[in-house]
Order: C-alpha cells, then structure tokens, then sequence
C-alpha cells in the first residue's frame, strides 16, 4: 500500500509548533504508512523557537521532515494595529511561498507511485490557507491547541458576524455560545473581539473557514470536555477529532539548565509548594510584582515563582519588597525561567498558580496539580471560566485580568488563593486528580482519544 503523506502549517511561535509537532508524531506512531511534511514559515526571532525547529532536524528522515520556507516582509503596519491583526496580515504574506511549496510537493509525489498526498493540516490562524488546499483539490484540516470551548467561540464569531457587524462591547449581555453550559459573560471574552484595530476583523476571518475544513482537530479529550464535544456532533460543522492531551514529554529529559530548580525541589516535603509561572509571554509591572511577593510571604506555603519584568524594568530583585528574599529564605525560591513540565511533575508541587495557557493547563491535570486562575492574553480568560465555572477544577483567583492593564491583585488576594490551592483536603483536588487519571486513560490504548485519531486517520487515509 502506499504512503500517505500530510502537509502541515503550523504557528511559527513555540507553544503552536510543539503541539503540532507532537502531534504529527502521535500520527505516525498509530500508522507506519503516514509522513509528515512541516512547512516552517519565519517569524521574529525567538531563540527558543530556533532551538526547538532546529531540533526537527535530527527526527528520521522516514517519519517528519521540515521544508524552510523564504522569509518574506510582511507589510508595514501602523504600531497601534492589534497583534491579531499582524498576524492576520503575516498569513496572508505567506500564502504564496506555502502554495508554492504544496506545488511542488505535489508535482513531486505526483511522478511517484509510492506515496500519495492526503491534505493539509493547518494552525488555526493559517485557516486562510484552506484555499492552498483547494486548489490542488486536498483536504484541510484545522488544528486548534486550545480546547473545545474556544471551537465554540469560533463557530458563534460567525453566526452573530451576520446579525451584528461591528465589535462586542464590554456592555454587551452575556453570550450563549456553542459548547459551553452557562451564558458566558463577555468580560472573559478574548481582548480582540473588543478590537476597532483589526483584531475582531481577524479574529472573524479565521473563525469563518472553519466551515471550509474537513475536520477540526483539538488537543483535548472526551472526558473533560464531553458536553462541548457533544454540541459539535450535530452535523452541522465539520467532524471534530479530540486527539488529547498532546504533551511534549521531552520536556521531562534531563538538562543541565534545570539543576538548580530541581534540586531545590528534591529538598521540598511532598505537596509542600506553590509554583508560579505564566508561559513565554507572560510578564508583570513592579507593582504587581511587589504585591505577588506579599501575598507569598503572608501565605506561609513554600514557593518556586517563574518570574519576568516587563521593560524597562530588568532586574526583578529590584522589584521585590525590601528585605523579602532575606524573610523567604529557604522556603522559597525565584527564578527567571523554569522547565514547567518537569516541574509539575515533580512530587513537590502541590498547587500551580498560571495564566491558563491550554498547554499548561493539560499538563497541570496530566500531573494531578490543583490551579489558581490568573490569565493573561490571548484566549485565557475563556479557558480560566471554563475551568472555575465549568468544570470545577480550578480556584478563582480572576477571569478577567488582562496583561496589559493597571490592575493589581493585591497580596491579601494572592495569600487567600495559595491557601486555597494548597488545601490537601480540598473536594477540588480529588476531583483534579481524577481528571488526571482520565487524561492518562483516554491517551491508552481503547482510550477515547486514541479511538478518536483512529478515526480521524481513517478519515484521512481511507483504505487507500
């Protein structure tokens, strides 16, 4: 039979590309016959992203292989534009050198009876390359890293697109969107629906092709989110295939950069510590600072606390209340980068205070680690509802905080969620560790995602 082969496009931004990449792992390793193409678009420099795309590099040959594609300039935009609406317009850039690329992929499979092209795999923001399918009559495939209740919003932007075409108002009722149980209050929304910048505009365009793919794939699974996954089955969107937790368990391999954190965590009583952290972009003001140190310090529980300024600040220690790092000594320790994974693996963490990235938020239930919500961008604040009012298995701490505002949680606020986070007896603890166990079955063999990529390879490769 002959090999099968999928192009992907994915994100050039480190949280969207591991996840793909895993991804298209988790495909190979479920049938010998696929291979897998990574189209890898130029993006700003991030030595991180570097690092890990040239990592892709030394994986064989027979399973993935990454094409560099040109880098292009993407128009000037005015300063003032909305980070969705560059990205927006760096896609549309790149449209040219990536039907270039399936072009000539394309012609070449096409002279070869060994392997067959059988569509492409796409990032959410590349949904404007459903058309690169399209001409050279393939299937699409939209992979969301988020979860299912940001499908959800995906799939309401165009339905209330056609009756109100301007951008949501903080005043705005609540909204019944597709996937989730209650009426979502717009607060919690994602800034760039609020966007007059271009933002909503974008954010609309990606939303609308979703009807134009041949599948939806999401990095979540059935048990955590049942009721969404229900709501999409009803025949009028495109299959949806929850394929998670896709997890980068490399992250878990020992490097010489993760002494110092580890070790300091071989010496914590089990369950005995906060961690903090909150994902590549996640960074914080001095006053902010100051306060999170506070409520630290007020709360008694021992703390490993990831911690990035925002410029022109440089130097966090500056930041800190005088005299903190003399008064925590021993029970607590900072730094400015910490291998997350490893992290919350690690017997001594017992609560995870995070921004709600998805991918921290799986690997939080993969580990049994109970959460305390404090969002930041992008979609986080619909992923921190979802887990306080939903389901159940967080802590609130905000739904609503935004990065790039003056608001402050205050130290009493901070102290009164470690205490929460850390109860070891808590109903909400039990229930994060049940969930944790559910993730690790549903990713087994019979498991409700492995049973989903079956599907999903079936729908992909036929019999062919």
């Amino acid at each position: 039979m002959k090999k099968v082969e999928l192009i992907f496009v994915p994100m050039p931004e480190i949280g969207h590309l591991v996840s793909i990449v895993e991804f298209a792992k988790l495909l190979i390793d479920h049938n010998d016959r696929i291979r897998v193409t990574i189209l890898s678009m130029k993006w700003f420099p991030d030595a991180a992203l570097d690092a890990y795309t040239k990592s892709l590099t030394a994986l064989p040959p027979d399973g993935i292989q990454l094409i560099d594609l040109p880098r292009v300039d993407p128009p000037s935009l005015a300063p003032w534009k909305s980070a969705e609406s560059v990205i927006d317009a760096f896609i549309k850039c790149y449209i040219p050198p990536v039907r270039n690329a399936v072009r000539d992929i394309v012609s070449m499979k096409c002279s070869s009876d060994e392997t067959r092209i059988a569509g492409l795999v796409l990032d959410l923001f590349c949904s404007p390359m459903v058309d690169v399918a399209t001409d050279f009559d393939l299937p699409s495939y939209i992979f969301i890293t988020s979860n299912a209740a940001f499908v959800g919003l995906m799939f309401y932007l165009p339905t209330r697109h056609s009756l109100n075409r301007s951008e949501f108002q903080s005043s705005d009722p609540e909204h019944v969107i597709p996937g989730l149980v209650n009426p979502v209050p717009t607060y919690v929304l994602p800034l760039a629906v609020f966007s007059k910048d271009e933002g909503y505009a974008a954010y609309v365009k990606v939303a609308e092709r979703f009807k134009d793919a041949k599948g939806i794939i999401i990095n979540t699974f059935e048990e955590v989110e049942h009721y969404a996954l229900n709501c999409f089955s009803n025949g009028q969107n495109p299959p949806v295939y929850p394929v998670g937790p896709v997890i980068n368990f490399n992250a878990l391999s020992y490097s010489d950069s993760d002494d110092k954190v580890m070790k300091w965590l071989d010496d914590q009583p089990q369950s005995s510590v906060v961690f903090l952290c909150f994902g590549s972009m996640g960074s914080f003001k001095a006053p902010q600072v100051k306060e999170t140190a506070l409520g630290l310090e007020q709360s008694g529980f021992r703390f490993l606390w990831s911690l990035r300024v925002q410029p022109p600040q440089n130097d966090a220690s500056k930041m800190l209340p005088e005299g903190f790092l003399e008064r925590v000594q021993g029970r607590g320790m900072i730094c400015s980068w910490a291998p997350q994974l490893k992290v919350l693996a690690h017997k001594a963490i017992g609560g995870f205070i995070s921004h709600c990235g998805w991918n921290s938020i799986l690997g939080s239930l993969w580990f049994g680690v109970p959460i305390v919500t404090w969002p930041l961008y992008a979609e986080q604040q619909v992923n921190a509802y979802k887990m306080v009012k939903e389901l159940g298995l967080a802590v609130e701490m905000r739904l609503n905080y935004r990065k790039d505002s003056d608001e402050v949680v205050m130290a009493d606020e901070i102290e009164k969620a470690v205490g929460m986070v850390m109860d070891g007896r808590s109903e909400m603890r039990k229930k994060v560790k049940e969930m944790g166990e559910m993730a690790r079955k549903s990713v087994m063999e019979g498991g409700t995602s492995v049973n989903s990529i079956g599907k999903l390879i079936e729908d992909m490769i036929g019999n062919n």
